[in-house]
């Protein structure tokens, strides 16, 4: 069983999924072992649009430090009361927010700063038009990882 687990979230019901399962999976396969659970979550929005009178359209302008730091601690708000589902005598729960424009490189990037075994991550499982489209935060991190990836399809039930 992985000792390090990274499991990135996206503050949606949807993206918490795979708790269910490494909860799960702890219980069952190391249930005598001490396991750490990093989650993970990163803000993407970090500019906001200012549309303009007169129909000159829409200009981006990036956040102030202020209004980062306000989303930052929603974020680290939303991933404790998350992880209180997870703690228990034999799993430790860190938590972890970053800012970027691409959660994929991000979440990457946490796998060698948490020191992961482990990804465990939901994927909405689109398929075709939308998913290239939208991209695939899930798919672009199996392919660019260096860790195991275990994808849990989330469900709207």
């Amino acid at each position: 069983m992985s000792e390090r687990i990274l499991m990135p979230l996206d503050g949606s019901k949807l993206g918490e999924a795979a708790i269910s399962y490494v909860d799960g999976l702890i219980a069952r396969l190391a249930p005598k072992e001490q396991s750490e659970i990093t989650l993970f979550h990163v803000i993407t929005a970090v500019r906001h649009p200012i549309h303009i009178r007169g129909g000159a359209g829409s200009v981006s302008v990036p956040y102030n430090e202020e209004e980062l730091a306000e989303m930052k601690d929603a974020a680290t708000d939303y991933l404790n009361k998350v992880s209180d589902g997870l703690r228990n005598k034999k799993v430790t729960v860190m938590c972890k927010v970053s800012v970027s424009e691409n959660p994929a490189d991000e979440i990457i990037k946490a796998e060698t700063e948490v020191n992961a075994d482990l990804v465990a991550m939901s994927t909405h499982g689109r398929s075709g038009i939308s998913r290239f489209a939208l991209g695939s935060v899930a798919d672009k991190v199996l392919r660019g990882g260096s860790v195991p990836v275990l994808m849990v399809r989330a469900s709207e039930d």
